[in-house]
């Protein structure tokens, strides 16, 4: 089992403030992103704010969504759909000196739009998106990745558009590769209708958007909207949203030894600053003061809200 990062990274947003061991192209808000380090373990957790599609050349990289844990090895690949978060823990194998080498692929909606018009991509997916898919990688494919390296020598220097001709390239690859991938791509255009309480509750402490929740229900965001209004009877989704997630941190702060911040980022607020305005603003007290009757029990009467 992964324990809990301090504070979620949402990527590819997050990669930015990263260490400088990898390096990153961007054009057009389309990203790659490269890693290869020398480590015996990395823990964290992300949010996709993009379809995600990892290679790893070297090295191991766990992914846990839910109760699933996936193993992703040396010439193994896994698409991971977007607007969910998953626990990860990468390391390098021990016989080769703890090298972990893998490449990420960020892939927007309208990449996918143009692949699969270009494709000529059929409709007959099956029912379900699998969120999570783990396949072997092919020689093509590896001399794909393998051919992208150059690249971030001289990020700066690549021609406009290039990125994104090579990111068709790579999905048309992967799509050759594996049949099943292909309807992955088209499941990832097309989710199946959710329930809305069902994606609200099993989300509700990630650091989700209305966007984000909207996509996971297989609504656009005007009928998330308006679905979320009719059954929770509110004319403000982002606030009701927001007063769960106060309510549940203040049920931690009062029950658990969790830090303010620890809680903060624990119910999907992404700054303590805005986390302790909006709880005092909701309680009357600040964050911190609720930990004063688990801390001094003995001394006052408890907090009442």
């Amino acid at each position: 089992m992964f324990s809990r990062a301090e504070k979620v990274i949402k990527i590819p947003h997050g990669l930015a403030r990263e260490p400088l061991n990898q390096g990153i192209l961007k054009m057009k808000g389309l990203t790659v992103v490269e890693s290869c380090t020398f480590t015996k373990g990395l823990k964290g957790t992300m949010f996709l704010e993009d379809h995600l599609l990892l290679f790893v050349l070297e090295g191991t990289y766990t992914v846990r969504f839910g109760s699933q844990e996936y193993i992703i090895r040396k010439n193994e690949m896994v698409l991971l759909q977007k607007s969910i978060m998953v626990e990860y823990e990468k390391s390098g194998e021990e016989g080769s000196d703890y090298v972990l080498d893998y490449m990420m692929f960020f892939l927007k909606e309208e990449l996918l739009t143009g692949f699969i018009k270009m494709a000529y991509l059929e409709s007959n997916y099956p029912s379900a998106l699998v969120p999570v898919s783990v396949k072997a990688v092919n020689e093509r494919l590896i001399n794909y990745i393998y051919s992208l390296k150059p690249y971030f020598k001289e990020p700066d220097n690549i021609r406009d558009g290039l990125i994104k001709v090579k990111l068709l390239e790579l999905l048309f690859d992967v799509a050759d590769a594996d049949e099943q991938f292909i309807f992955q791509f088209l499941q990832l255009k097309r989710s199946k209708r959710k329930s809305i309480t069902e994606v609200v509750e099993q989300n509700l402490t990630n650091p989700v958007s209305l966007n984000d929740l909207a996509y996971l229900s297989g609504r656009s965001l005007s009928a998330f909207k308006r679905d979320f209004q009719a059954i929770y009877n509110t004319t403000s989704p982002v606030r009701w949203i927001r007063n769960r997630r106060l309510d549940i941190a203040k049920e931690m702060l009062l029950s658990t030894s969790l830090s303010v911040t620890d809680v903060c980022f624990s119910t999907g607020f992404e700054s303590v600053a805005h986390f302790s305005k909006v709880f005092k603003e909701r309680f009357g007290v600040a964050p911190s003061t609720c930990k004063q009757p688990l801390q001094k029990p003995n001394h006052g009467a408890p907090l009442k809200f």
